[in-house]
């Protein structure tokens, strides 16, 4: 369908919105997806192309954030290798399921990574405590928990994804020695895989609108790198507090939807 100039200036600014937020915390689809509902398209229809011009801006995020992924090159792989698994299953969902299949569940998920995101700092040093008493180190990738949780959470990702940076966020600062910021920069490489293979998928077997994927493009792109920007000189107790908001703010307006 053809977007009025003043849709299509909505959209834009939207993307810029949405590239912005998802690469400081996620949540950006909580932005694009009802403006695309404004604009007429039907909801299949707009997640599809909401998912599509949703890459350029996590690949943009993730570039921004390259210096805090230095020495993370094989746990990005590992990871990503499991975003993409779930990533995939979660665009079949798509097609298969019902729209209204998540919304029970998908607030109420991340209520419970608000939690762990508040309570990280506490949980952290007891599961450290706890390893140095039984002499295990620490794991590099997570290990089985840390696994199991990002692909259901890629799954969901691939499916609707509102949110799913946090859920990311939230497993990934539990379960792995790591900072904040740098757990944010793996965060924004699941991130692009998730889009970037339901994508693909989508492209072959879903109805998009190009106006619409070009448009959310260019302005998440330009959204990545204001996100980093604005993301890596945050300190880790204001990136907590941008965290719960948005995911305050998402859990709202899923309940409202």
């Amino acid at each position: 369908m053809a977007l009025s100039i003043w849709e299509a200036v909505a959209v834009f600014a939207a993307g810029i919105g949405a590239g912005t937020i998802n690469t400081i915390v996620g949540s950006g689809t909580l932005i694009t997806f009802p403006v695309l509902l404004a604009t007429g398209l039907p909801p299949i229809t707009a997640n599809v192309s909401n998912a599509l011009g949703l890459v350029p801006g996590s690949i943009s995020g993730a570039i921004g954030y390259r210096a805090e992924l230095r020495g993370q090159g094989r746990r990005a792989l590992i990871l990503g290798i499991t975003a993409l698994i779930g990533g995939l299953g979660g665009a079949v969902l798509l097609l298969a399921l019902p729209s209204e299949a998540f919304d029970t569940i998908v607030p109420v998920l991340i209520a419970l990574a608000l939690v762990l995101v508040l309570l990280q700092p506490r949980l952290a040093r007891a599961l450290q405590r706890r390893r140095e008493d039984n002499g295990t180190p620490s794991r590099a990738h997570g290990g089985p928990v840390l696994i199991v949780g990002l692909l259901l959470a890629s799954a969901y990702g691939g499916y609707f994804g509102a949110a799913q940076g946090i859920i990311y966020l939230s497993l990934m600062s539990l379960l792995l020695d790591e900072n904040l910021q740098r757990v944010n920069a793996v965060k924004n490489i699941l991130g692009a895989v998730v889009n970037g293979v339901a994508a693909c998928f989508f492209l072959f077997v879903a109805d998009f609108d190009w106006t619409a994927v070009l448009l959310i493009a260019v302005g998440s792109a330009l959204g990545g790198q204001i996100g980093a920007g604005v993301g890596r000189r945050l300190p880790p107790a204001a990136l907590r507090a941008v965290i719960v908001a948005v995911g305050v703010i998402a859990i709202v307006q899923l309940l409202l939807r």
